[in-house]
């Protein structure tokens, strides 16, 4: 049988969160060649490095990562199980970590994320960037899960499996005055006209410039954004008329005084839920991609 030293990776664990030999030194009251003898220990039995070295820092390598998640929730369990022999109320929680593309709606991802968000034991971690770089950590175990705009795809390096929560028509908006202008004609009146869209190669931007060529329409792009809350609040400046998911028109008039010029038909916004594997095991993660699709785009 194979033994885990918790000695050892109870040393790994500090210099992982205290991020330094040096600082973990003075924490456990021993020496940094001490501690970085254990961690070599740990990864000989492991069979797997742990620390890589950039610039200076020693820096997780993916199974340092996956290490110390699991350290994260063994010294968690130790410290409840010494509080329930002591009869103290234990601090267990069962963590989720979610990657939220950066191309997402905020209003889209907090509704997805309420379910959980209201579950008494859930610690939650989200981490928002490209696909691309989320996926990579899910396919390390970095993340339980990824929400996005669009389906992982087959290029992929693992086995990811693609939930589809909803999908939303999107129409486009601008400030009262401009979108009472741009109505008569809709869509041919846009022609032309300044558009706050999102940043290039996104689902949205995609399936809007082909919405554009099909009605033989140029409007003039004036600026790009991959944050589409900063795009909403620049339209409600009355810089051009913006593309919105219909699923959260209602924040971009209440929020932002934002009126809808008319539907982009056929053009339609995806919202999926990846994970990496099949039947999700992870409990949050059933009950979000369980619930999501009825509350947020039923």
């Amino acid at each position: 049988m194979e033994w885990l030293n918790y000695h050892h990776l109870r040393y790994f664990w500090t210099v992982a969160k205290e991020g330094g030999l040096q600082k973990a030194a003075e924490k456990l009251h021993v020496s940094p060649p001490s501690i970085s003898a254990q961690i070599r220990e740990l990864e000989v039995a492991l069979d797997a490095k742990l620390f890589r070295r950039s610039g200076r820092r020693n820096v997780l390598t993916d199974a340092g990562q996956i290490v110390l998640r699991y350290a994260d929730e063994i010294f968690t369990l130790g410290g409840d199980l010494l509080s329930s022999l002591k009869q103290r109320p234990t601090t267990r929680s069962l963590r989720l970590h979610v990657g939220v593309a950066d191309s997402l709606p905020k209003l889209i991802t907090c509704e997805i994320l309420k379910p959980v968000l209201e579950l008494p034991a859930v610690h939650l971690v989200c981490r928002e960037g490209k696909i691309e770089d989320l996926l990579a950590q899910l396919g390390s175990h970095r993340l339980d899960i990824v929400l996005a705009d669009e389906p992982a795809s087959s290029s992929v390096k693992f086995r990811a499996f693609n939930h589809r929560l909803g999908v939303s028509e999107v129409a486009l908006c601008a400030t009262a005055e401009r979108a009472a202008a741009l109505r008569r004609g809709f869509p041919k009146s846009l022609d032309g006209q300044p558009a706050l869209l999102p940043a290039e190669n996104t689902p949205l931007r995609r399936a809007l410039e082909s919405w554009f060529r099909a009605r033989k329409i140029a409007p003039r792009v004036v600026a790009e954004f991959e944050d589409l809350a900063l795009m909403k609040a620049m339209a409600a400046r009355q810089h051009g008329f913006a593309p919105i998911p219909s699923v959260v028109l209602g924040e971009a008039v209440e929020r932002y005084g934002l009126r809808r010029i008319g539907l982009a038909e056929g053009c339609r916004a995806e919202f999926y839920a990846i994970t990496a594997e099949r039947k999700v095991a992870h409990p949050a993660v059933a009950l979000l991609t369980e619930r999501a699709p009825k509350l947020v785009f039923g």
